[in-house]
């Protein structure tokens, strides 16, 4: 279509009643409207999240709070139920907005409340010892890779989470010795203490594999019951 047409709330719920009694076609209503496929699909979804009222106030921007948005991710990334289920369990009104959680939660970046600056992610570095880098590696391999949320808890930053997480998967967990300066007594560590070390790390990491395959198994019998 070359533009949006205007149409009211009271127009809007009135169409989509008429389709959701089988009396019409979405791709039928959306010529009569001069309105596009994807407009009255997205009026649909609303329709379905938020009900009648939903499509009222049509230009009112939804306020969502960081809680909400991480229980709907979270259903979702646990099989818990579609976009379209999530959405109207919470009152989301698109499964659109849905969709950009779940791609912010993965991308590890911290969901804030709609209309709020939000607690940002930690920037600050501080010194460390081996011991507590081992810990903050171990806490973000069980918790997916979640460098932001690992920061925030041990007040790190989230570069230096990044980097050592990732030196470990890639290199080892020699790779978390701090070898500046002066620092002979972790240069000097004993292959006991490296082995501790590294025990720890691994049991994280087969955690961390072992929830991926429940998770995996989860889905995979939620599927089966949809069909």
């Amino acid at each position: 279509m070359s533009h949006k047409s205007k149409v009211s709330g009271q127009e809007r719920i009135a169409v989509i009643e008429k389709y959701l009694r089988g009396e019409d076609s979405l791709n039928h209503l959306a010529t009569l409207l001069d309105v596009s496929f994807g407009a009255i699909k997205q009026w649909l979804q609303t329709y379905q999240s938020l009900g009648p009222n939903g499509l009222l106030n049509v230009s009112k921007n939804n306020s969502y709070s960081a809680e909400l948005k991480t229980k709907a991710v979270k259903d979702y990334l646990a099989g818990d139920g579609s976009h379209m289920e999530i959405c109207k369990r919470y009152g989301i009104k698109s499964t659109r907005q849905l969709r950009k959680w779940i791609l912010k939660y993965n991308s590890h970046e911290m969901l804030k409340t709609s209309g709020t600056g939000g607690s940002p992610i930690m920037t600050k570095g501080r010194a460390t010892t081996y011991d507590e880098r081992v810990e903050i590696v171990k806490y973000c391999i069980e918790h997916q890779n979640n460098y932001a949320e690992t920061a925030q808890k041990y007040q790190v930053s989230y570069q230096q989470v990044y980097s050592w997480t990732n030196k470990y998967l890639t290199d080892g967990v020699d790779t978390l010795q701090d070898r500046r300066g002066k620092r002979k007594f972790e240069d000097e560590m004993s292959e006991v203490d490296k082995l501790r070390a590294q025990n720890k790390l691994l049991e994280a990491e087969n955690r961390r594999k072992q929830m991926e395959i429940d998770l995996l198994k989860k889905l995979d019998e939620i599927e089966r019951r949809r069909f």
